[in-house]
């Protein structure tokens, strides 16, 4: 597909859209922000606190967004932990996540081929009697914990930040009802947020403005939009914003 002139909807947190929409400038596109989550730490740190001070007693360290990266560490900052147990092995998922790690030092042990938190298991090896702390997002899906849990490890799973509705922009929402071409979708939360956001101003998601093209960043996403009755075209076959931009552009209309 030719992206030159094609209006995109960017709903992922702006903060973290920059790269994503600088990318879709460089081709010709017309990149729309319209960020349906924002993110937020956890006020109460206080079981974060606890897990930060006690990292010894654990075999795995599961980090599995820039965002935990950047709260869990500020946060280690503030309790002045400044290195990681020798001992302590890191799981990212995705090379975003990993170079988020790299960042403030810390080479991450395993990263998945496949980004998404089953991929994630294989990689850490026998856990039997193993302890794992996940630091992750307060809408995280419960499978990795489960999963963890049926291989005899021990999980710990500890919301490091909250994944909240943000407020829309009335002049994007003029240039949705302008139509725009493409919609990405990058997580579930964007996908729910999308479209309660957009029905509370009096669109219909499933039938927007200029028929758009639904595309999602992998099929986790994607199942989430078709279960809200999106009609999802593309997903991308790898889960990142440039693996949805590779999509877009080798898609033939």
């Amino acid at each position: 597909m030719d992206l030159n002139g094609k209006r995109i909807l960017i709903t992922r947190p702006r903060a973290q859209a920059t790269g994503f929409a600088r990318r879709l400038k460089e081709l010709g596109a017309i990149p729309i922000f319209f960020p349906v989550i924002q993110i937020s730490a956890v006020k109460d740190t206080g079981a974060l606190d606890q897990a930060l001070r006690q990292l010894d007693q654990y075999t795995w360290l599961v980090l599995t967004s820039v965002n935990g990266v950047q709260i869990v560490w500020k946060r280690m900052g503030d309790l002045r932990i400044e290195t990681l147990p020798e001992h302590l092995k890191v799981a990212a998922i995705g090379p975003k996540t990993a170079a988020a790690l790299q960042a403030v030092g810390v080479r991450p042990d395993f990263v998945p081929d496949e980004y998404v938190a089953e991929a994630i298991l294989p990689g850490l090896g026998k856990l039997q009697g193993c302890r794992v702390l996940l630091l992750r997002a307060n809408l995280a899906r419960a499978v990795l914990p489960q999963a963890i849990q049926k291989a005899g490890g021990v999980p710990q799973e500890i919301a490091v930040y909250n994944t909240l509705p943000a407020k829309p922009d009335p002049r994007t929402l003029q240039m949705i009802n302008d139509g725009v071409d493409i919609v990405t979708l990058t997580s579930s939360s964007t996908v729910r947020n999308f479209v309660n956001l957009v029905r509370q101003a009096g669109f219909d998601p499933q039938a927007l403005p200029g028929k758009p093209l639904f595309t999602c960043i992998g099929p986790i996403t994607a199942q989430t939009a078709q279960d809200e009755g999106l009609p999802v075209s593309l997903v991308a076959s790898e889960y990142t914003t440039d693996g949805l931009i590779r999509t877009l552009l080798d898609f033939q209309a």
